[in-house]
């Protein structure tokens, strides 16, 4: 199956969704305009991150599809460990993941992280607690965070 492209409206913006038979592959923001999901497990993921903008669902139970290098794939699994309205340091990914001096590529493969919200890098912050380092803005970081009740405005 050749994998399924829809772009949905959010609070941050316009988001391209990208889906495969195997899973979730990618979301990021655009300014294309909104175009629905075609099949049900397009609408599953839509569903999902609505449900989780409107803070109805504080987690995201969806298959991923996600290519990467193996140390890439460690982190994002570390990250979906993170509980929703909590925040963690780079240092302390880096130590979870049995490699304490690997504060910076932790940062490396947050950047990298193709489905950011639904693999949570938001909630990885500097080691004094400071919004650092996110691929989508540090008002996008902010504004997540704000929603899940970890950053008091």
């Amino acid at each position: 199956m050749k994998p399924e492209r829809f772009i949905m409206k959010t609070p941050v913006g316009n988001m391209t969704v990208t889906v495969s038979s195997h899973g979730l592959q990618e979301l990021q923001r655009t300014n294309e305009d909104a175009k629905p999901p075609k099949t049900p497990f397009g609408r599953d993921v839509r569903d999902q991150l609505k449900a989780y903008f409107a803070k109805k669902s504080s987690d995201f139970d969806v298959k991923l599809d996600l290519q990467g290098t193996d140390f890439q794939k460690k982190v994002w699994d570390e990250l979906q460990k993170i509980p929703y309205g909590s925040m963690v340091t780079y240092g302390t990914v880096a130590q979870r993941i049995g490699n304490p001096k690997a504060s910076r590529a932790i940062g490396s493969a947050n950047n990298r992280n193709p489905v950011a919200i639904v693999v949570p890098c938001h909630r990885v912050v500097g080691a004094k607690g400071h919004l650092v380092g996110y691929a989508g803005g540090l008002e996008m970081k902010a504004f997540l965070l704000q929603l899940e009740g970890a950053l008091l405005v």
